[in-house]
């Protein structure tokens, strides 16, 4: 194949024509106009807009190279590039903060909630999404119970990691919350990768799947390659403009910021993993959707997280693990009823359907709160 054939099908792919998802790649020029007119609101909107079908365009990318690869390192490549847009929209924050130390506290309760907020999002949304798109085509489907327990047993760790510091800060005063962050961050990476040589490694028997490679590729891998990397960049320069906007949209248009960063921002955010888990949930693969949309929420708890406190540390902004009494709650009831659900190793769409209704009543508490 010439490159100039190899060129034609990334246009392919991004063709309105290939998915109607293509369309709202509108928004980014559109984004970019509205930047740089200063009209920080309409920015707000198209740049959060714009993330979608860049999203979407990561997940195809990741989901052509899973193919060549087991389900288990299939749904960790889906979960880590989808949680890139969050890695880049946190650490832009901080570093925003870095520069401007007026706005610290504001980028800080951005970057907690928008973490807090991607964990709630797979948990409930897109593992809910997946039940109920799973369920409508099958009356019953499996999954590893063996994966599902362990995966449970992460997400409880995580929480010590984000319940202990915030226990630990209603006992203390001064700084020790903060540097019981730092050192808590250091520990949660340890078992993360841990958790890599377990699932990669160890135990990669616990982790396996049939039928993951019966569909057809539809491009070469240095195609999904550079697909990967450009979606990438473009959604590198929305989360700039995201960022940057978020405080005066949250004025402009009367929304908490909280709500912002722990709904608005994940929603379109972590679109990558809501396509690709939800129709891999479509065709029966649930193991690769499961391990999608929980493997994200572990690698949010256990690697994005304290990666977000230790550049803080290392820029000199104070970051921690302490995400507020309300956040920290609700993260423990989504990570007990996820469990519960996953333990057995079958989903359903009322399975789905709880998952979401838990999600919508905890979204509309952010929006009141």
């Amino acid at each position: 194949m010439s490159d100039k054939e190899k060129f034609m099908k990334i246009l392919e792919v991004i063709d309105p024509r290939y998915s109607k998802l293509n369309l709202m790649l509108i928004f980014v020029p559109l984004a970019v106009y509205f930047e740089l007119s200063h009209n920080h609101g309409l920015a707000f909107i198209t740049s959060m807009l714009a993330i979608m079908p860049l999203a979407y365009l990561m997940g195809k990318a990741t989901e052509e190279i899973a193919l060549r690869t087991s389900q288990s390192i299939g749904g960790l490549l889906n979960a880590t590039f989808g949680n890139a847009v969050e890695m880049i929209i946190a650490g832009l924050a901080i570093y925003a903060a870095y520069n401007n130390p007026d706005i610290t506290s504001t980028m800080i309760e951005v970057v907690q909630a928008s973490l807090i907020g991607s964990i709630l999002g797979n948990l409930l949304l897109v593992l809910g999404l997946a039940f109920v798109w799973g369920g409508i085509n099958y009356p019953s489907q499996n999954f590893s119970v063996k994966a599902s327990q362990v995966n449970g047993s992460l997400l409880l760790l995580a929480l010590v990691g984000m319940i202990i510091p915030e226990v630990y800060s209603s006992s203390t005063e001064g700084n020790s919350v903060i540097q019981l962050s730092h050192y808590t961050a250091f520990l949660l990476l340890f078992v993360y990768f841990l958790q890599l040589l377990f699932q990669l490694k160890t135990h990669t028997d616990l982790y396996a799947a049939e039928g993951h490679h019966d569909e057809i590729a539809e491009m070469s891998y240095n195609e999904a390659i550079k697909l990967l990397l450009g979606s990438t960049i473009f959604v590198a320069w929305m989360a700039e403009i995201l960022v940057g906007s978020i405080s005066y949209a949250a004025e402009e248009y009367h929304l908490p910021t909280l709500f912002i960063g722990v709904i608005l921002v994940p929603l379109f955010g972590n679109a990558a993993e809501h396509f690709t888990a939800v129709t891999v949930a479509g065709k029966n693969k649930m193991d690769l959707s499961v391990g999608i949309a929980i493997g994200s929420s572990i690698q949010i708890a256990l690697f994005v997280s304290p990666i977000m406190v230790l550049f803080g540390w290392m820029l000199g902004v104070p970051m921690t693990l302490q995400f507020g009494t309300f956040e920290t709650l609700v993260t423990f009831l989504a990570v007990i009823i996820t469990n519960f659900i996953i333990q057995d190793g079958e989903s359903n769409w009322l399975e789905g359907s709880m998952l979401l209704i838990t999600y919508a009543i905890i979204a509309l508490a952010f929006l009141f709160l």
